[in-house]
C-alpha cells in the first residue's frame, strides 16, 4: 500500500477533492483526510474541494465549514489527492487543480479507475475509498473526530455493512473506528436511514409508479424534474430508491433514472448478483463496481431504459445459453 507519509514529505500545500454530487464515501474519505492533515501535518495548508450538492446531514463532521466550493484562482498544490473518482473529468472544477498540482495521487476502489494519477492507489475490492484512507492512515493515529467521515464513508458505500463489497478487512477497519468512541449507530440514523417528508413523498412515488421488465427481473422508476420541483427535492434527496428497488422479489437488477437536463437522465443500476451492472454503465460512458453502477445518458426515458435493458437482457441470456 502506498505510504501516506512519503507522499507528503516536503508538501506545503495539499488540495484534495472528491467526485461531483459526493455521496458519503465521497465527502467522507475527503474529510478524513483533511482531518488527518490538520492533526498530524499542521505546517501543511490543506484544502478541500467539493460541490455543494451533498446532503446536509454529512455537515455535522468537524471542520466541514471549511470544505471551499467556489474554486478560486491560486497558485498550484505541491500534492492533490482525487479520492472516490474513477475519472477526472468527475472532478468537475477540480479537475484543473489536479493537473497543475506538482504531485498528483489517485486513491480510489472503482473497478473502472484506469490510474490517470502519477501515484494511483486503486483497490476495487475495497469497500470505499474511506476503508483505503482509514489503512494508509493507520488505526494508531486514527482518533474520534478522523473516525467519524471515515465511518460515515464505509457505512454508506456498504450499505450499513450489508453489501457484497464489504469484506472481513472492511469490518476489522469498522471495529478501529468504533473503538475510538465515535457515535455509530447515530451516523447511521442521521445520514443513511433518516428521511424527511419530502425525500419520504418522492420515494413512494417512485415505488408505487416503478415498473417490472423482462418478466420480473429487471424493475425500473424514473423521476422527472417536474416532479423534483413539485416535492421540492434536490438529487441528493434520491438516495435511497434504487436501494428499496433492488430487495423486490425475483429482481435481478434495480435501475432508476432521474431527469438531469433536457432529454438527459442520470442513471443507478444496483444488481443482486447476475449482472455486472458496471459493464453496461461503462458502455454507456459511465462506470462503477458490479453490483453497483452508473451513467449519464441522452434521450428519451423510453429509449434510454430500453437500450439499458437490452444491454442486461445479453449477459442474462449469456449465462443461460
Amino acid at each position: 500500500m502506498t505510504d501516506l507519509d512519503e507522499l507528503l514529505a516536503g508538501a506545503l500545500s495539499v488540495g484534495i477533492a472528491g467526485h461531483v454530487k459526493p455521496d458519503g464515501d465521497a465527502f467522507g474519505s475527503c474529510m478524513g483526510l483533511y482531518l488527518f492533515l490538520k492533526e498530524y501535518y499542521p505546517q501543511i495548508r490543506a484544502s478541500v474541494y467539493l460541490e455543494d450538492s451533498y446532503s446536509q446531514s454529512y455537515t455535522f463532521v468537524s471542520s466541514s465549514d471549511e470544505i471551499i466550493h467556489d474554486y478560486p484562482r491560486q497558485d498550484p498544490h505541491d500534492v492533490f489527492f482525487s479520492l472516490d473518482c474513477a475519472d477526472p473529468a468527475r472532478l468537475g472544477k477540480a479537475e484543473e487543480y489536479f493537473n497543475a498540482a506538482s504531485k498528483q495521487v489517485v486513491i480510489d476502489h472503482h473497478i473502472s479507475n484506469t490510474g490517470f494519477g502519477m501515484i494511483n492507489e486503486i483497490q476495487p475490492d475495497a469497500s470505499s475509498t474511506s476503508e483505503i484512507i482509514a489503512l494508509m492512515i493507520g488505526r494508531d493515529r486514527i482518533n474520534k473526530t478522523i473516525a467519524e467521515p471515515l465511518y460515515m464513508g464505509i457505512v454508506h458505500d456498504t450499505g450499513i455493512f450489508q453489501y457484497s463489497c464489504t469484506s472481513s478487512r472492511t469490518m476489522m477497519v469498522g471495529g478501529w473506528l468504533i473503538d475510538t468512541g465515535i457515535a455509530f449507530s447515530k451516523i447511521c440514523d442521521d445520514t443513511f436511514f433518516r428521511k424527511n417528508y419530502h425525500q419520504n413523498q418522492i420515494l413512494g412515488r417512485s415505488l408505487t409508479e416503478s415498473i417490472l421488465m423482462l418478466d420480473g427481473k429487471v424493475i425500473f422508476t424514473v423521476v422527472h424534474r417536474k416532479d423534483m420541483e413539485f416535492y421540492r427535492v434536490k438529487p441528493q434527496d434520491l438516495d435511497g430508491i434504487v436501494q428499496q428497488l433492488r430487495v423486490t422479489e425475483g429482481v435481478e437488477v434495480a435501475l432508476f433514472l432521474y431527469e438531469s437536463g433536457v432529454r438527459q437522465y442520470k442513471v443507478s443500476m444496483r444488481s443482486n448478483g447476475k449482472v455486472d451492472v458496471a459493464k453496461v454503465a461503462v458502455f454507456f460512458q459511465g462506470g462503477g463496481h458490479k453490483m453497483a453502477a452508473g451513467c449519464t445518458i441522452n434521450g428519451g426515458v423510453h429509449d434510454v431504459v430500453n437500450n439499458i435493458v437490452a444491454k442486461i437482457d445479453e449477459q442474462l441470456k449469456e449465462q443461460n445459453a
